[in-house]
């Protein structure tokens, strides 16, 4: 094993919620005014903190979105998480030879602790993952592409940044793992490899995964 801790990003590497997230997100701000399509929101606002999302609609429309604007996105999308969200196919086999052999591992989303439970719950991934692994953007205050939440992650985890990879599907976060020291390996399914520039390794299938952690060398060596 090339590093000693391995940093999943949730929404579109562990649950499948990104397609699920921008949907509704599109439409709820279009509906406040605000005309968002799904390719606007995913260009935008993946893989960011809900803070984000407040400061580029207040930066481009002089508005702020009502207070209650977080409350009902969230009651919107974990409503749709029950009914259609499954875990990315392959993640559960990487988890368990991870776990299996010891290899440690945990979460560090932008989305907020309920957030990453529910679709933990709704998955059945919530077995991979106790409170000791699971970190979110509300406990550093500052999102991707800050690199604190990965900071945070690896010295709660009581592992050096260079001794970590994240495992990213953005590129607000990709840019955050560059900037915390981190290699960086981006997952491609969704998003395309040129607008993840700046990561150490590209894959495009969840099942690649394991042999890439697995191989040997040093971190940073490509």
């Amino acid at each position: 094993m090339r590093y000693d801790l391995v940093i999943f990003d949730n929404d579109g590497v562990l649950v499948d919620s990104e397609p699920i997230s921008n949907r509704l997100l599109a439409a709820y701000l279009t509906e406040l005014g605000h005309p968002t399509s799904y390719e606007d929101s995913v260009r935008d606002y993946m893989g960011s903190a809900m803070h984000r999302i407040h400061d580029l609609v207040r930066e481009r429309s002089g508005q702020r979105l009502p207070a209650d604007f977080d409350d009902v996105f969230h009651a919107r999308v974990f409503a749709a998480f029950e009914r259609e969200l499954k875990a990315v196919d392959g993640v559960v086999g990487v988890l368990e030879k991870l776990a299996g052999d010891g290899v440690p591992y945990c979460v560090a989303s932008s989305g907020s602790h309920e957030r990453i439970r529910v679709g933990h719950r709704t998955t059945g991934l919530r077995r991979f993952f106790d409170e000791g692994r699971i970190f979110s953007a509300q406990d550093v205050g500052r999102g991707k592409p800050a690199p604190d939440l990965f900071l945070y992650a690896a010295e709660r985890m009581g592992v050096a940044p260079q001794r970590c990879v994240v495992v990213e599907d953005s590129p607000l976060g990709v840019r955050a793992g560059v900037a915390a020291g981190m290699d960086v390996y981006g997952f491609t399914a969704m998003t395309p490899a040129g607008k993840l520039s700046g990561a150490t390794r590209l894959f495009a299938d969840m099942a690649e995964l394991t042999d890439l952690l697995l191989s040997t060398g040093e971190p940073g060596t490509g």
